[in-house]
């Protein structure tokens, strides 16, 4: 259980995350998660890096348990760091990352995904930022990667939730395979990129990265700006206990 990582000899390292019982990462899981990503790529042995998930979901977001049960801010702090930590290594990475979706993938993990550089889901994968629900914002920056921008504003302000065929439509998934064909569908493009000259692919992630019209740390950080007032005006801790009560967003109004 954790983040575990797979050095394989043909280039490719995949990186598990596995948090039971729904991949939400408790706040030293984004730091180790961050660590593991870098680490790698700083590998000469490593070409191209699968990012991908055990169990019902790809990523549930933080664990807002563990959120409401620290005293003071010490996990909320933990987990925006961490959060950015974790959403800026898939961005820095010096090789591709190619994340490969299972079920669920929420808050967090649209951080995630939306960083990579390809992604690949299996047919019941569905995305979804309920951050409104939880009083916090965040992660509209990758969002916003995925799909058109009047989309984003609908599907961040209702916390709607949508499939991996409807975000397909828009060109932002490589491929979406039925669940149990997901993995080798994910290492099928990690080998295509691995096969070529790791020299130019690590200088190509680095040009492209460096022609970005948005750049994702400062959008992402200015996002988080919000997060702060939210919880500093005591907003956010009462979705969060609604949240931790009774599983459901509190309703205002």
């Amino acid at each position: 259980m954790g983040i575990e990582t797979a050095h394989h000899d043909d280039g490719v390292t995949v990186i598990t995350v596995d948090y039971p019982p729904v991949n939400a990462l408790p706040v030293q899981g984004w730091f180790d998660l961050a660590d593991a990503i870098l680490s790698s790529g700083k590998r000469p042995e490593t070409h191209a890096v699968v990012l991908r998930a055990e169990g019902r979901g790809f990523n549930a977001g933080v664990d807002i348990k563990e959120m409401q049960r620290t005293p003071g801010f010490t996990a909320l702090i933990g987990a925006n760091r961490g959060c950015y930590a974790a959403f800026g290594a898939v961005y820095d990475c010096a090789v591709p990352v190619i994340a490969a979706v299972n079920g669920f993938c929420l808050g967090g993990g649209i951080g995630l995904v939306g960083n990579a550089d390809v992604i690949v889901c299996s047919d019941d994968a569905t995305f979804a930022v309920p951050e409104v629900d939880r009083g916090a914002l965040g992660a509209a920056t990758h969002l916003a990667r995925m799909v058109p921008p009047l989309m984003m504003r609908r599907l961040y302000f209702t916390a709607a939730t949508i499939s991996a065929q409807e975000v397909a439509q828009y060109g932002a998934i490589h491929a979406v395979v039925p669940r149990a064909e997901l993995d080798d569908a994910a290492l099928a493009v990690a080998r295509e990129i691995a096969a070529k000259d790791t020299r130019v692919i690590r200088a190509a992630k680095e040009a492209i990265n460096g022609i970005d019209l948005q750049n994702v740390h400062t959008s992402y950080r200015f996002e988080q700006g919000f997060t702060f007032e939210l919880n500093l005006a005591g907003i956010s801790d009462e979705h969060r206990d609604a949240f931790v009560e009774t599983g459901d967003a509190l309703k205002k109004g």
